[in-house]
């Protein structure tokens, strides 16, 4: 993620007793943003309560997400899924402020030794 990326933020509230079940089904259908130009996803759940998670995506513009949103394979992921979360479910916007990581040893690059 880099600053000023537009990121998309929903909130699930997985039905008391069916987060596993939410968490097979829906991990699949994160992982699509991809396929909807997304650059980044992650799909979250609490440690502190376990029905809750959190989706988040960064698209370069929300034409991209509501593509990814109102996609066949998305509509029909929520539909099938009705049962395991509680709706609604709003997407929330946010723009990246700053971001960072460590990159482990195996991905830094070495000079070549002469």
């Amino acid at each position: 993620m880099n600053p000023d990326d537009s990121v998309v933020f929903l909130l699930w509230h997985a039905t008391p007793f069916r987060a596993d079940k939410f968490e097979d089904h829906w991990r699949p259908v994160a992982a699509a943003a991809l396929d909807f130009g997304a650059s980044f996803w992650a799909l979250l759940r609490s440690k502190d309560d376990p029905n809750d998670f959190i989706q988040i995506a960064s698209f370069a513009t929300k034409l991209d997400f509501e593509r990814y949103w109102y996609s066949e394979e998305v509509s029909e992921a929520r539909a099938e899924g009705i049962g395991l979360y509680q709706i609604p479910v709003v997407p929330q916007w946010l723009r990246a402020v700053d971001a960072g990581r460590i990159l482990p040893d195996s991905e830094l690059e070495t000079e070549p030794q002469t």
